[in-house]
């Protein structure tokens, strides 16, 4: 017994492979919604003086500020290592946010040395 494949059975075969190939390769080119919502700042800071450079890159994060205040986008380490790496660049962080959440008071000591 020898099974055969009509014309029109491989074309639908192939009709389906097209489409879901497709479909495949638009998911993986169209960005999620929350990568969408990254235009703001992650990362936003209050220093004790003004900063010395208007942009700077501490703990792999790009910084911009102006005069006292900081912002960011997200890094890949925890927000204190974040404080830190900017304390280390431009002194004394009076606050810290990451994603509009405050650093608390003992992890802003922390931050700064203390």
């Amino acid at each position: 017994m020898t099974l055969s494949n009509t014309h029109s059975g491989r074309f639908g075969v192939l009709a389906l492979a097209l489409v879901y190939t497709g479909l495949t390769f638009g998911a993986a080119i169209t960005p999620a919604p929350a990568l969408a919502k990254a235009s703001g700042p992650y990362y936003t800071a209050e220093l004790a003086s003004p900063a010395s450079d208007n942009r700077v890159v501490a703990s792999g994060v790009a910084w911009s500020c102006e005069g006292t205040n900081c912002r960011a986008g997200k890094g890949t380490s925890r927000p204190l290592r974040i404080c830190r790496g900017l304390h280390r660049e431009f002194g004394e962080v009076v606050s810290f946010k990451a994603n509009g959440k405050e650093l608390d008071e003992a992890n802003l000591a922390r931050c700064n040395g203390d």
